[in-house]
């Protein structure tokens, strides 16, 4: 049994997908299906059901899992506390990045992380904050930059940024005359947000249902410059955070939801006991966020 084989069977298994996995790991399809065949042969027993369009995995493929996780995590561990001696940071680092948000900080500090540590290979993985939450959680992602409306107790976490939600407008909407609007009165038009699964559009939701509120919403995009294009063009009101907004005053009017109170958080989350390269990346995103250190 190799190191390998177990990094194909997690990354197979995390993925449910044979192709998805060969494109994680960086090689090509009928090596990894060669590789958990092996293993399976090894072992005696098969690990996935090939049967259906999504891999699964069997009785014998679940009771493997977490020893195969733990395995690579203390083979992992090795590295690590030989590079923490030497002062030599290398492996593998997974960040994910919440889609539609374009965070200049980040990759300033993904930069200045692989100027510092060449010997560490650096992946970008961009999904929504749900999927990102999850994945490290499982440990397929190190680090993430989600908006959430709340910062999960399970996890550690780094807040960036709160911010309250706008509704955007054109100049003439009739919302542009007030000075703030409340959430029944937003209602009351065509919405336009981000998707499940996102902070904004948590933050709005759970705003509604606090007030037994039903919002319709007409239309939906990940980016918030294309939910600004389509307010510009007047085909819905746009709910998005503060900063988001103020990237388009030249072409909208930004007023603030009076009753949606709970700020919509951007925040790097990570699991606690992380290595150092976890570590370093955090205090560089520390620099670049210019977030003060906790005490």
């Amino acid at each position: 049994m190799e190191l390998r084989q177990l990094e194909y069977f997690v990354a197979v298994a995390e993925e449910r997908n044979f192709t998805r996995a060969a494109e994680r790991v960086h090689i090509s399809q009928s090596g990894v299906s060669a590789q958990i065949r092996r293993l399976e042969r090894e072992l005696g027993a098969e690990l996935f059901d090939r049967s259906a369009r999504t891999v699964t995995l069997t009785v014998a493929g679940k009771a493997a899992l977490a020893h195969a996780r733990a395995a690579l995590a203390a083979a992992g561990a090795v590295g690590q506390a030989v590079g923490e001696v030497s002062d030599l940071i290398r492996g593998r680092l997974t960040v994910g990045m919440v889609v539609g948000c374009t965070v200049t900080p980040l990759f300033d500090a993904l930069a200045a992380f692989h100027r510092a540590h060449p010997g560490v290979e650096l992946s970008l993985l961009e999904d929504n904050s749900d999927r990102l939450l999850e994945g490290v959680r499982t440990g397929a992602v190190d680090l993430a930059l989600v908006g959430t409306a709340a910062v999960p107790t399970d996890l550690e976490a780094l807040t960036l940024v709160g911010e309250r939600l706008v509704a955007a407008v054109p100049p003439g909407h009739p919302l542009a005359a007030r000075p703030r609007i409340t959430l029944s009165e937003l209602l009351a038009h065509p919405l336009v947000c981000m998707p499940p699964g996102t902070g904004v559009r948590t933050v709005f939701d759970q705003a509604c249902a606090a007030r037994d509120l039903r919002p319709v919403i007409a239309l939906q995009a990940t980016a918030a410059d294309a939910i600004a294009d389509l307010a510009a063009r007047d085909l819905a009101v746009a709910v998005l955070s503060e900063s988001m907004a103020a990237r388009h005053t030249d072409r909208l009017t930004a007023r603030l939801i009076e009753d949606a109170e709970a700020p919509a958080l951007l925040a790097l989350i990570w699991k606690g006991g992380q290595g150092p390269a976890v570590r370093a990346l955090l205090a560089h995103s520390r620099r670049a966020f210019a977030v003060p250190t906790r005490a």
